[in-house]
């Protein structure tokens, strides 16, 4: 600082000159007191004594200093708290990782076991279904026999069945041999009696029979719905029929695409095609009423143990016409008998 000041001795003024500035006072206006006092406030703010700024801005700057190092001293402890997360998280995603491969190292282990244990069952059952497959073929071959058997004996007992005509519904067409018969969309010209079935559409046979055993067979092909099986003597011919053993009858029937015996309850019937011919086996004295589809000799149902005490008529009914869709005739057909071996 380059501030000088100067007293003359001859004057009465002092010449002060402060940072290069020059100022006359006049001595005598000032009173002394006055003027020692102006020189010493003039020399301190000579020399900044009473200018704050300077310090004003020291402490805005030591404030600013502050909270920058106040933030980056909260932000280095989140940085270290996120850290101390992650390897916490780290830690326990390294300890499931272990957990992890312990558990699949174990399902290797197991797999492994597991198929070893398959090759094992593999070879066993391919073993198995070769035997089964010998032993189906024997039994397939025995049962082919005893089924061929079985027809050759059960047909062995065929009989000549014909209608009865006294017993046919008034609207039923009956051939000249007894042997067809279908249902026409007009009354014939029949006299009413006893026997006669009415309104129920259905006709016997004119054998009857009392004992042994016997066999007949009936083409249904082309139908839409039939009733085939025998009936006792005594049955119903008048009003309303219910077809059952209870009311004397033992037959299986066609109605809606659907077959069923007509058992108490009814019995749907399983079939591995539709039969083109139904053979019905009766053998009295055993209470048996079997029947079978006479093409490919499958067994179709029986009712067992019953308690035959009438005489038995071969039953039939070819149901309604349909307006045509039902006209094909039930035809008692010919049994052609093999020599049982």
């Amino acid at each position: 600082m380059s501030d000088d000041i100067h007293e003359d001795a001859d004057s009465s003024s002092i010449n002060i000159r402060l940072s290069n500035k020059t100022e006359n006072i006049d001595m005598n206006a000032v009173p002394k007191g006055s003027l020692q006092r102006m020189k010493h406030s003039e020399i301190q703010d000579s020399f900044g004594g009473h200018n704050h700024r300077p310090y004003k801005l020291a402490v805005v700057f030591l404030g600013l200093m502050c909270v920058l190092l106040l933030a980056i001293i909260i932000g280095v402890c989140i940085k270290m708290q996120e850290a101390r997360h992650l390897q916490f998280r780290y830690n326990n995603l390294t300890e499931e990782k272990d957990q992890l491969e312990i558990h699949i190292n174990n399902l290797i282990r197991e797999n492994a076991q597991l198929q070893a244990r398959n090759t094992a069952l593999s070879k066993d059952l391919e073993t198995n279904i070769s035997a089964m497959a010998g032993e189906r073929d024997e039994i397939q071959s025995d049962l082919f026999y005893l089924e061929s058997h079985d027809m050759k004996r059960i047909k062995s007992h065929a009989v000549d069945v014909t209608l009865d005509p006294d017993t046919a519904h008034a609207n039923f067409i009956l051939s000249a041999d007894g042997k067809q018969v279908r249902c026409g969309d007009t009354k014939q010209n029949v006299p009413d009696n006893p026997k006669r079935f009415s309104p129920v559409v259905c006709v016997l046979g004119k054998q009857g029979f009392s004992t042994g055993k016997f066999y007949y067979e009936v083409q249904v092909k082309g139908k839409t719905a039939w009733s085939l099986g025998v009936a006792r003597e005594s049955i119903t011919r008048k009003g309303d029929i219910y077809v059952s053993p209870r009311y004397g009858h033992w037959a299986i029937w066609l109605r809606n695409g659907t077959y069923e015996a007509l058992d108490d309850p009814s019995v749907p019937l399983s079939l591995k095609e539709k039969p083109q011919r139904v053979g019905v086996f009766v053998d009295y004295e055993a209470g048996l009423v079997s029947f079978y589809d006479a093409d490919c000799w499958y067994h179709l149902y029986s009712f067992t143990n019953v308690k035959f005490t009438e005489k038995l008529y071969p039953f039939f009914s070819p149901n309604n016409n349909d307006g045509g869709k039902n006209a094909a005739p039930l035809i008692i057909s010919s049994v052609h008998i093999c020599p049982i071996k």
